[in-house]
């Protein structure tokens, strides 16, 4: 409540939406320098929207917007005129049943395999749609700030001081003091990636104290190997890899917030599993091919990870080379089967070639015999369709690699809230009983790991059949209690006590509570870190070497810097006392540049890769306060003016007369003679 001593109440629980730029467009939303002022008006239904597009006396008005109505018919709406200065968006609980993805209907189009000289008639989705929810509202842009409210004692403040104040009585307008808002979100760079990096360039080159406008999306891949392999020399041509990929970044309309469950917390918790389950197999460092363990960072903005590998394979930068792989397995969406299928995609095109479909019909084969025995039954999603957004794509564009795709759903997503906001736990039905302690919650394994676990055991038995394993398959076997702790830390609260013990300790800051997987521009994001570090736990090993010999490998005998990678980390309470004790783990985890080679190319117009940047900004805050009418402020302004004016009058009247008025009496003592 706004008391007489409070003049402003600071919103402290939001998230903006900020401005994106790509090739030719911007997007997202911005303030002006100062921050846009309205009167509050809350929508709760569509009708309400009149009052404020038509009837409201006290234009423009701020609205606060019940999270059901945040679609695009109302944003289109409310685009269109100039009564409206900004909009805070409560979150609709529960998820709207009718599904909400702000992304587009055909995600990263344009930047995968499909086009007119590659498969043209499935270009631009003309044969699936894959995201038939898709609004496509965080590709449009708005010139007023739109911010995210994420604590409801924050939204019932605000709708507190809007009865209070603003309720319209009996058809006519409220009385004055009225209950206003004010978003501060103004975006330094405009247009374009292409204007914005012109800008920065000359900046740097002319200033001296330069001003960056935006910055590219960038972040690093995770990747490991099975057998070890020299990271800083090039695999031999004869060394033959298979590649398992998934991507590790998602999205939202509003900034840093993008849970991502479905989208990406599902598959790559199952790939993670999928490693540890094969490394523990007695005979991995006698298979005839090696396992590549890869996790791609920026997928979500026109595939910026997958598309940096493949450039620095084809630049002999990066430790493989493209004539290394001989097959791509990929983990899209896989938390929400329905019933117990998993579908595998393939390329309908490279399947024409007969080389190609021998090795493809190999892989199939070998997925669907590994799943034999489990809960999960792999179904072929046929080769009249294309494969759905996926890093692969951008492997094919360069070579015709055999590969599939495994989802959970045949053609358009079983995900109704992708890159959206509600693509949560919830989404992917992780439930966990009343009263549980936050340690019990981490250990607690929901239906959703065992069902996760089911899948990373068949992927885990057919990697192994492919990288040449003759022996019996079912001592491979995914461990529900890894996927159930995963889960937890990588969407519910980071800051847990398994993740603690397996980082660096000058890390431990990193671990905020409520996890977001968006790629974001300064690196390594909190995602990468403890994605590199569950990696390294999963599949590495122990060693005993000191905190000195951990740190600095070089200096220790037989410590094969280029074949592995060395962790100190700080370990797990002591049960009886507040100390650490800390460990040296060993494992083939590195991290490899995910930004885009259009800025390594200085082509800043790119259509063949990601050109996305995000704008920067002074400061970004919400607040409320009272504001008075126009009549008072004005009659306050001329009272002001009038008193001022008076007081210079009365100044320069007292000056000239200063001596008669202030005149020094003679002395009385001095007499004249």
């Amino acid at each position: 409540r706004l008391g007489p001593r409070k003049i402003y109440i600071p919103l402290n629980k939001t998230a903006p939406c900020v401005r994106l730029l790509n090739a030719t467009h911007q997007i997202g939303c911005q303030s002006s320098i100062s921050g846009d002022t309205g009167v509050i008006h809350v929508v709760e239904k569509e009708e309400d929207l009149n009052w404020v597009l038509a009837d409201g006396p006290h234009p423009p008005y701020m609205i606060l917007l019940d999270g059901n109505l945040f679609n695009r018919s109302v944003l289109m709406q409310l685009k269109g005129t100039s009564r409206v200065s900004g909009l805070a968006v409560s979150i609709a609980k529960p998820n709207p049943p009718q599904g909400f993805s702000p992304g587009l209907k055909c995600p990263n189009d344009g930047f995968g395999v499909y086009s007119k000289d590659y498969g043209p008639q499935y270009a631009h989705c003309n044969t699936t749609v894959w995201n038939p929810v898709g609004s496509g509202l965080s590709y449009e842009d708005f010139d007023f700030p739109i911010f995210l409210l994420e604590d409801a004692n924050e939204t019932q403040v605000i709708k507190q001081c809007y009865q209070d104040h603003n309720v319209p009585r009996d058809g006519s307008g409220p009385e004055y003091p009225l209950c206003a808002m004010q978003l501060f979100s103004h975006m330094h760079a405009v247009t374009s990636t292409v204007t914005c990096m012109r800008r920065n360039s000359i900046q740097n080159t002319f200033s001296i104290n330069p001003e960056t406008v935006c910055d590219p999306l960038l972040d690093y891949n995770v990747w490991s190997t099975l057998q070890p392999i020299n990271s800083s020399g090039k695999v031999d041509r004869e060394q033959e890899v298979i590649i398992v990929a998934t991507r590790i970044d998602s999205h939202s309309f509003f900034w840093n917030i993008a849970p991502g469950a479905e989208s990406a917390v599902s598959s790559f918790v199952t790939h993670l599993a999928a490693a540890e389950a094969l490394h523990k197999a007695s005979d991995v460092h006698s298979l005839q091919r090696n396992v590549m363990f890869t996790f791609f960072q920026g997928e979500t903005f026109d595939y910026i990870g997958s598309s940096r590998m493949v450039y620095d394979m084809e630049k002999d930068k990066f430790p493989l080379r493209l004539d290394n792989i001989h097959s791509f397995v990929e983990l899209n969406q896989v938390a929400l089967r329905n019933g117990s299928v998993l579908w595998m995609h393939t390329d309908p095109v490279s399947w024409m070639n007969e080389s190609v479909q021998t090795q493809v019909r190999n892989l199939l084969d070998i997925l669907s015999n590994s799943s034999v025995g489990a809960n999960v039954t792999l179904q072929e999603a046929g080769y009249s369709q294309p494969l759905p957004p996926s890093s692969f794509q951008r492997f094919l564009r360069a070579r015709h690699i055999p590969g599939v795709v495994l989802t959970d759903h045949q053609a358009a997503f079983q995900n109704r809230y992708y890159q959206s906001m509600y693509d949560t736990p919830e989404n992917i039905r992780m439930q966990y009983p009343e009263g549980l302690s936050p340690e019990e919650t981490l250990e607690y394994v929901t239906d959703t790991a065992k069902s996760l676990a089911e899948v990373a055991t068949v992927v885990a038995r057919a990697l192994y059949r492919l990288a040449g394993g003759a022996n019996n398959t079912s001592a491979i076997q995914a461990d529900p209690k890894t996927v159930t702790r995963m889960l937890y830390g990588f969407l519910i609260k980071m800051n847990n006590s398994w993740f603690q013990s397996i980082i660096k300790p000058d890390l431990k800051g990193i671990l905020g509570d409520v996890p977001q997987h968006y790629v974001a521009v300064s690196s390594p994001v909190n995602t990468t870190y403890l994605v590199h570090y569950v990696l390294a736990n999963l599949t590495g090993t122990v060693v005993n070497l000191t905190k000195e010999e951990c740190l600095n490998p070089d200096k220790t005998p037989n410590a094969e810097k280029e074949l592995y990678d060395y962790a100190w980390v700080q370990g797990s309470l002591d049960p009886n006392s507040t100390t650490r004790v800390p460990y040296c783990v060993r494992s083939t985890v590195r991290l490899s540049k995910a930004l885009s080679p259009a800025f390594e190319l200085r082509q800043w117009g790119s259509t063949e890769y990601s050109t996305w940047t995000e704008s920067r900004w002074k400061e970004i805050r919400a607040r409320i306060f009272l504001v008075a009418s126009k009549e008072l402020e004005i009659i306050t302004l001329v009272v002001g003016i009038a008193i001022l004016v008076f007081s210079l009058l009365a100044t320069h009247f007292i000056n000239a007369k200063a001596d008669v008025l202030f005149s020094i009496p003679r002395d009385p003592g001095a007499v004249a003679y």
